[in-house]
Protein backbone atom coordinates (compact mmCIF):
# COMPACT_ATOMS: atom_id res chain seq x y z
CA UNK A 1 0.00 0.00 0.00
CA UNK A 2 1.26 2.62 -0.03
CA UNK A 3 0.88 6.27 -0.55
CA UNK A 4 -2.13 7.40 -2.51
CA UNK A 5 -0.84 9.55 -5.35
CA UNK A 6 -3.29 11.85 -7.10
CA UNK A 7 -1.33 12.05 -10.33
CA UNK A 8 1.02 9.36 -11.60
CA UNK A 9 4.37 10.58 -12.86
CA UNK A 10 6.65 8.49 -15.03
CA UNK A 11 10.38 8.76 -14.42
CA UNK A 12 12.99 7.40 -16.78
CA UNK A 13 16.30 6.92 -15.04
CA UNK A 14 18.90 6.00 -17.62
CA UNK A 15 22.24 6.60 -15.92
CA UNK A 16 24.79 3.85 -16.56
CA UNK A 17 27.24 3.47 -13.71
CA UNK A 18 30.64 1.89 -13.31
CA UNK A 19 31.25 -1.29 -11.42
CA UNK A 20 32.02 -1.91 -7.80
CA UNK A 21 30.86 -3.70 -4.70
CA UNK A 22 31.12 -7.09 -6.35
CA UNK A 23 28.62 -6.29 -9.12
CA UNK A 24 29.09 -5.96 -12.87
CA UNK A 25 31.79 -3.42 -13.76
CA UNK A 26 30.18 -2.41 -17.04
CA UNK A 27 27.09 -2.83 -19.14
CA UNK A 28 28.96 -5.49 -21.11
CA UNK A 29 29.52 -7.48 -17.93
CA UNK A 30 25.87 -7.08 -17.03
CA UNK A 31 24.76 -8.42 -20.39
CA UNK A 32 27.07 -11.39 -19.97
CA UNK A 33 25.86 -12.12 -16.44
CA UNK A 34 22.14 -11.33 -16.69
CA UNK A 35 21.43 -11.36 -20.40
CA UNK A 36 20.58 -7.64 -20.31
CA UNK A 37 21.82 -4.35 -18.90
CA UNK A 38 18.34 -2.80 -18.60
CA UNK A 39 15.73 -3.37 -15.89
CA UNK A 40 12.12 -2.14 -15.99
CA UNK A 41 10.58 -1.43 -12.57
CA UNK A 42 6.95 -0.43 -11.96
CA UNK A 43 6.26 0.93 -8.47
CA UNK A 44 3.99 3.28 -6.54
CA UNK A 45 4.74 7.00 -6.84
CA UNK A 46 7.02 8.50 -4.19
CA UNK A 47 7.78 5.04 -2.89
CA UNK A 48 11.54 4.55 -3.17
CA UNK A 49 14.67 5.90 -1.52
CA UNK A 50 16.57 8.83 -2.96
CA UNK A 51 19.60 6.78 -4.01
CA UNK A 52 18.32 3.23 -4.42
CA UNK A 53 18.07 3.32 -8.21
CA UNK A 54 21.30 5.21 -8.89
CA UNK A 55 23.26 3.06 -6.41
CA UNK A 56 21.93 -0.13 -7.99
CA UNK A 57 22.88 1.14 -11.44
CA UNK A 58 26.38 2.06 -10.28
CA UNK A 59 27.03 -1.21 -8.49
CA UNK A 60 25.78 -3.55 -11.22
CA UNK A 61 26.62 -1.60 -14.37
CA UNK A 62 23.01 -1.39 -15.52
CA UNK A 63 20.35 1.16 -16.28
CA UNK A 64 16.88 1.19 -14.74
CA UNK A 65 13.71 2.32 -16.47
CA UNK A 66 11.50 3.31 -13.55
CA UNK A 67 7.79 4.02 -13.92
CA UNK A 68 5.12 4.67 -11.30
CA UNK A 69 1.42 3.91 -10.84
CA UNK A 70 -1.22 5.36 -8.53
CA UNK A 71 -3.35 2.27 -7.93
CA UNK A 72 -3.14 -1.50 -8.07
CA UNK A 73 -5.90 -1.43 -10.65
CA UNK A 74 -3.93 0.91 -12.91
CA UNK A 75 -0.97 -1.45 -12.72
CA UNK A 76 -3.18 -4.46 -13.44
CA UNK A 77 -4.73 -2.78 -16.49
CA UNK A 78 -1.29 -2.19 -18.01
CA UNK A 79 -0.32 -5.81 -17.44
CA UNK A 80 -3.57 -6.95 -19.03
CA UNK A 81 -2.75 -4.80 -22.04
CA UNK A 82 0.50 -6.70 -22.48
CA UNK A 83 2.98 -4.19 -21.05
CA UNK A 84 6.13 -5.89 -19.83
CA UNK A 85 8.01 -5.08 -16.62
CA UNK A 86 10.69 -6.98 -14.75
CA UNK A 87 9.72 -6.01 -11.18
CA UNK A 88 6.35 -4.86 -9.83
CA UNK A 89 5.42 -3.76 -6.29
CA UNK A 90 1.68 -4.50 -5.93
CA UNK A 91 -0.34 -4.86 -2.73
CA UNK A 92 -1.34 -8.08 -0.98
CA UNK A 93 -4.80 -8.60 -2.51
CA UNK A 94 -3.52 -7.76 -6.00
CA UNK A 95 -0.64 -10.21 -5.62
CA UNK A 96 -3.22 -12.87 -4.75
CA UNK A 97 -5.13 -12.00 -7.92
CA UNK A 98 -2.02 -12.07 -10.10
CA UNK A 99 -1.05 -15.44 -8.63
CA UNK A 100 -4.50 -16.90 -9.27
CA UNK A 101 -4.45 -15.65 -12.86
CA UNK A 102 -0.94 -17.07 -13.44
CA UNK A 103 0.47 -13.63 -14.23
CA UNK A 104 3.54 -14.06 -12.00
CA UNK A 105 6.53 -16.35 -12.23
CA UNK A 106 7.86 -18.27 -9.22
CA UNK A 107 10.94 -16.77 -7.59
CA UNK A 108 14.27 -18.56 -7.37
CA UNK A 109 14.97 -17.89 -3.70
CA UNK A 110 18.55 -19.13 -4.10
CA UNK A 111 19.13 -15.87 -6.01
CA UNK A 112 17.62 -13.81 -3.15
CA UNK A 113 19.78 -14.71 -0.12
CA UNK A 114 18.90 -11.40 1.55
CA UNK A 115 15.42 -12.75 2.14
CA UNK A 116 16.92 -13.84 5.46
CA UNK A 117 16.78 -10.13 6.43
CA UNK A 118 12.97 -10.07 6.46
CA UNK A 119 11.26 -8.58 9.51
CA UNK A 120 9.16 -10.96 11.59
CA UNK A 121 5.98 -9.03 10.76
CA UNK A 122 6.24 -9.84 7.05
CA UNK A 123 7.10 -13.51 7.30
CA UNK A 124 4.53 -16.15 6.32
CA UNK A 125 1.98 -13.66 5.01
CA UNK A 126 -1.31 -15.43 4.21
CA UNK A 127 -1.44 -14.65 0.49
CA UNK A 128 2.06 -16.12 -0.14
CA UNK A 129 3.35 -17.77 3.06
CA UNK A 130 6.42 -19.38 1.49
CA UNK A 131 7.43 -16.38 -0.66
CA UNK A 132 6.86 -18.48 -3.74
CA UNK A 133 5.98 -15.41 -5.81
CA UNK A 134 6.65 -12.34 -3.68
CA UNK A 135 9.11 -10.66 -1.32
CA UNK A 136 7.80 -7.91 1.01
CA UNK A 137 8.83 -4.30 0.33
CA UNK A 138 6.89 -2.16 2.84
CA UNK A 139 4.16 -2.99 5.34
CA UNK A 140 1.87 -1.20 7.74
CA UNK A 141 -1.64 -0.65 9.02
CA UNK A 142 -4.46 1.89 8.84
CA UNK A 143 -5.36 3.97 11.86
CA UNK A 144 -6.49 7.37 13.08
CA UNK A 145 -4.18 10.37 13.29
CA UNK A 146 -5.60 12.89 15.75
CA UNK A 147 -4.73 16.23 17.30
CA UNK A 148 -4.13 15.58 20.98
CA UNK A 149 -5.18 19.16 21.80
CA UNK A 150 -8.64 18.87 20.28
CA UNK A 151 -9.52 15.17 20.47
CA UNK A 152 -10.10 13.43 23.79
CA UNK A 153 -8.00 10.25 23.93
CA UNK A 154 -10.68 8.73 26.16
CA UNK A 155 -13.18 9.12 23.31
CA UNK A 156 -10.86 7.14 21.05
CA UNK A 157 -10.48 4.35 23.58
CA UNK A 158 -14.21 4.17 24.30
CA UNK A 159 -15.54 4.56 20.76
CA UNK A 160 -12.83 3.14 18.50
CA UNK A 161 -13.70 3.59 14.83
CA UNK A 162 -17.10 4.91 15.87
CA UNK A 163 -15.47 8.16 16.96
CA UNK A 164 -15.64 9.00 13.27
CA UNK A 165 -19.42 9.33 13.81
CA UNK A 166 -19.17 11.30 17.06
CA UNK A 167 -20.85 14.61 16.20
CA UNK A 168 -18.58 16.37 18.66
CA UNK A 169 -16.02 16.19 15.85
CA UNK A 170 -18.31 16.96 12.90
CA UNK A 171 -16.76 18.93 10.03
CA UNK A 172 -13.25 18.15 11.30
CA UNK A 173 -12.53 14.72 9.79
CA UNK A 174 -10.61 13.42 6.79
CA UNK A 175 -11.67 10.11 5.23
CA UNK A 176 -9.83 8.37 2.40
CA UNK A 177 -11.64 8.65 -0.91
CA UNK A 178 -11.38 4.88 -1.23
CA UNK A 179 -14.16 2.33 -1.04
CA UNK A 180 -11.80 -0.37 0.19
CA UNK A 181 -10.40 1.67 3.08
CA UNK A 182 -13.66 3.38 4.05
CA UNK A 183 -15.68 0.18 4.04
CA UNK A 184 -12.92 -1.44 6.11
CA UNK A 185 -13.53 1.24 8.75
CA UNK A 186 -17.29 0.67 8.69
CA UNK A 187 -16.99 -3.14 8.78
CA UNK A 188 -14.63 -3.00 11.74
CA UNK A 189 -16.73 -0.40 13.57
CA UNK A 190 -19.68 -2.80 13.30
CA UNK A 191 -17.65 -5.82 14.42
CA UNK A 192 -17.51 -7.50 11.00
CA UNK A 193 -14.68 -8.91 8.94
CA UNK A 194 -13.43 -6.51 6.29
CA UNK A 195 -13.57 -9.49 3.90
CA UNK A 196 -17.22 -10.25 4.63
CA UNK A 197 -19.48 -11.46 1.84
CA UNK A 198 -22.60 -11.33 3.99
CA UNK A 199 -25.12 -9.09 2.25
CA UNK A 200 -26.73 -7.85 5.48
CA UNK A 201 -23.31 -6.83 6.82
CA UNK A 202 -22.41 -5.08 3.57
CA UNK A 203 -25.65 -3.10 3.68
CA UNK A 204 -25.11 -2.24 7.35
CA UNK A 205 -21.65 -0.88 6.52
CA UNK A 206 -23.13 1.14 3.67
CA UNK A 207 -25.66 2.66 6.06
CA UNK A 208 -22.86 3.43 8.56
CA UNK A 209 -20.93 5.35 5.92
CA UNK A 210 -24.03 7.08 4.59
CA UNK A 211 -25.00 8.27 8.06
CA UNK A 212 -21.44 9.47 8.63
CA UNK A 213 -21.58 11.39 5.35
CA UNK A 214 -24.78 13.15 6.43
CA UNK A 215 -23.96 13.88 10.08
CA UNK A 216 -20.19 14.43 10.05
CA UNK A 217 -19.55 16.05 6.65
CA UNK A 218 -16.14 14.41 6.30
CA UNK A 219 -13.64 15.60 3.70
CA UNK A 220 -12.85 12.76 1.27
CA UNK A 221 -9.19 13.02 0.31
CA UNK A 222 -6.18 11.14 -1.04
CA UNK A 223 -2.53 11.99 -0.43
CA UNK A 224 -3.39 15.59 0.52
CA UNK A 225 -4.28 14.19 3.94
CA UNK A 226 -0.58 14.35 4.80
CA UNK A 227 -0.12 18.10 4.41
CA UNK A 228 -3.61 18.69 5.77
CA UNK A 229 -2.84 16.99 9.07
CA UNK A 230 0.70 18.39 9.28
CA UNK A 231 -0.90 21.83 9.01
CA UNK A 232 -3.57 20.91 11.58
CA UNK A 233 -6.45 21.57 9.22
CA UNK A 234 -8.65 18.84 10.75
CA UNK A 235 -8.90 17.11 14.12
CA UNK A 236 -8.80 13.51 12.88
CA UNK A 237 -7.97 11.52 9.77
CA UNK A 238 -7.99 7.91 8.63
CA UNK A 239 -4.37 7.43 7.56
CA UNK A 240 -1.96 4.73 6.41
CA UNK A 241 0.66 4.18 9.08
CA UNK A 242 3.58 5.28 6.89
CA UNK A 243 1.90 8.59 6.13
CA UNK A 244 0.99 8.84 9.80
CA UNK A 245 4.66 8.43 10.76
CA UNK A 246 5.52 11.38 8.52
CA UNK A 247 2.72 13.50 10.00
CA UNK A 248 3.80 12.75 13.56
CA UNK A 249 7.42 13.55 12.72
CA UNK A 250 6.38 16.96 11.35
CA UNK A 251 3.70 18.01 13.88
CA UNK A 252 4.26 17.30 17.58
CA UNK A 253 0.56 17.81 18.33
CA UNK A 254 -0.43 14.73 16.32
CA UNK A 255 -0.80 11.18 17.66
CA UNK A 256 -1.71 7.81 16.10
CA UNK A 257 -4.37 5.38 17.31
CA UNK A 258 -5.22 1.82 16.26
CA UNK A 259 -8.80 0.92 17.27
CA UNK A 260 -9.37 -2.23 19.29
CA UNK A 261 -11.94 -3.45 16.76
CA UNK A 262 -9.07 -4.24 14.41
CA UNK A 263 -7.80 -2.79 11.15
CA UNK A 264 -6.18 -3.60 7.84
CA UNK A 265 -2.66 -4.98 8.13
CA UNK A 266 -1.31 -4.49 4.62
CA UNK A 267 1.87 -5.23 2.74
CA UNK A 268 3.31 -4.36 -0.64
CA UNK A 269 5.76 -6.81 -2.15
CA UNK A 270 8.13 -7.23 -5.08
CA UNK A 271 7.11 -9.73 -7.76
CA UNK A 272 8.32 -10.74 -11.21
CA UNK A 273 5.61 -10.84 -13.91
CA UNK A 274 5.28 -13.94 -16.05
CA UNK A 275 6.18 -11.90 -19.14
CA UNK A 276 9.28 -10.26 -17.60
CA UNK A 277 12.09 -9.99 -20.13
CA UNK A 278 14.95 -9.89 -17.61
CA UNK A 279 14.17 -12.21 -14.67
CA UNK A 280 17.84 -12.72 -13.68
CA UNK A 281 18.39 -8.99 -13.28
CA UNK A 282 15.00 -8.74 -11.54
CA UNK A 283 16.17 -11.24 -8.91
CA UNK A 284 19.33 -9.18 -8.41
CA UNK A 285 17.28 -6.03 -7.87
CA UNK A 286 14.95 -7.70 -5.37
CA UNK A 287 17.94 -9.03 -3.46
CA UNK A 288 19.52 -5.56 -3.51
CA UNK A 289 16.42 -3.84 -2.14
CA UNK A 290 16.57 -6.19 0.85
CA UNK A 291 20.07 -5.03 1.81
CA UNK A 292 20.50 -2.87 4.89
CA UNK A 293 21.65 0.15 2.88
CA UNK A 294 18.82 0.13 0.33
CA UNK A 295 16.15 -0.70 2.92
CA UNK A 296 17.35 2.12 5.18
CA UNK A 297 17.26 4.61 2.31
CA UNK A 298 13.76 3.43 1.36
CA UNK A 299 12.30 3.69 4.85
CA UNK A 300 13.94 6.98 5.82
CA UNK A 301 12.85 8.61 2.57
CA UNK A 302 9.31 7.27 2.35
CA UNK A 303 8.38 6.84 6.02
CA UNK A 304 6.85 3.38 5.71
CA UNK A 305 7.94 0.40 7.76
CA UNK A 306 10.84 -1.50 6.25
CA UNK A 307 10.71 -5.21 5.47
CA UNK A 308 14.31 -5.43 6.77
CA UNK A 309 14.37 -6.31 10.49
CA UNK A 310 17.67 -4.51 11.18
CA UNK A 311 16.32 -1.31 9.65
CA UNK A 312 13.06 -1.57 11.62
CA UNK A 313 15.01 -2.01 14.84
CA UNK A 314 17.39 0.84 14.10
CA UNK A 315 14.83 3.41 12.98
CA UNK A 316 12.39 2.67 15.81
CA UNK A 317 15.04 2.17 18.51
CA UNK A 318 16.68 4.69 20.79
CA UNK A 319 18.14 7.51 18.74
CA UNK A 320 16.45 6.28 15.54
CA UNK A 321 14.63 8.64 13.22
CA UNK A 322 11.24 7.15 14.20
CA UNK A 323 12.05 6.51 17.85
CA UNK A 324 8.91 7.13 19.91
CA UNK A 325 6.81 7.48 16.76
CA UNK A 326 3.87 5.15 17.44
CA UNK A 327 2.86 5.05 13.78
CA UNK A 328 6.11 3.56 12.46
CA UNK A 329 5.78 0.12 14.05
CA UNK A 330 2.67 -1.75 12.83
CA UNK A 331 0.66 -3.72 15.35
CA UNK A 332 1.74 -7.33 14.91
CA UNK A 333 -0.09 -10.49 15.96
CA UNK A 334 -3.41 -8.85 16.90
CA UNK A 335 -6.17 -11.31 16.05
CA UNK A 336 -8.72 -8.71 14.91
CA UNK A 337 -6.38 -7.22 12.31
CA UNK A 338 -6.81 -8.64 8.82
CA UNK A 339 -5.25 -8.75 5.38
CA UNK A 340 -7.44 -7.92 2.38
CA UNK A 341 -8.39 -10.91 0.24
CA UNK A 342 -8.90 -10.70 -3.49
CA UNK A 343 -12.63 -10.62 -4.20
CA UNK A 344 -13.54 -8.80 -7.41
CA UNK A 345 -17.30 -9.26 -6.95
CA UNK A 346 -17.18 -7.65 -3.51
CA UNK A 347 -14.91 -4.86 -4.74
CA UNK A 348 -17.29 -3.98 -7.56
CA UNK A 349 -20.23 -3.93 -5.16
CA UNK A 350 -18.38 -1.67 -2.74
CA UNK A 351 -17.36 0.62 -5.59
CA UNK A 352 -21.00 1.17 -6.55
CA UNK A 353 -22.07 1.69 -2.93
CA UNK A 354 -19.21 4.14 -2.37
CA UNK A 355 -20.42 6.28 -5.25
CA UNK A 356 -23.82 6.42 -3.55
CA UNK A 357 -22.25 7.29 -0.17
CA UNK A 358 -20.40 10.27 -1.59
CA UNK A 359 -23.53 11.41 -3.35
CA UNK A 360 -25.42 11.16 -0.06
CA UNK A 361 -27.88 8.62 -1.48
Amino acid sequence: MKKLIAVAVTAMLLLTGCGGGGGAASSEDAVEKYGSDTLKVYNWGEYIGENVISDFEDEFGVKVVYEVFDSNEMMYTKLQAGDSYDVLVPSDYMIERLMNEEMLQPLDLSLIPNISNLADGVKNLPYDPDNTYSVPYFWGSVGIVYNQNTVDAADLENEGWNILKDEKYADKIYMYDSERDSFMVAFKALGYSMNTQNEAEIQAAYQWLLEQRKTMNPAYVADEVIDGMINGNEDMAVVYSGDAATILAENEDMRFFLPNEGTNLWSDAMVIPANAENPKLAHEFINYVLTYEASLDNSETVGYTSSNQQVVDELSGEGGYFAGNEAYLPRDGYDKDEVFEDNQVLKEQLTQLWIKVKAGE
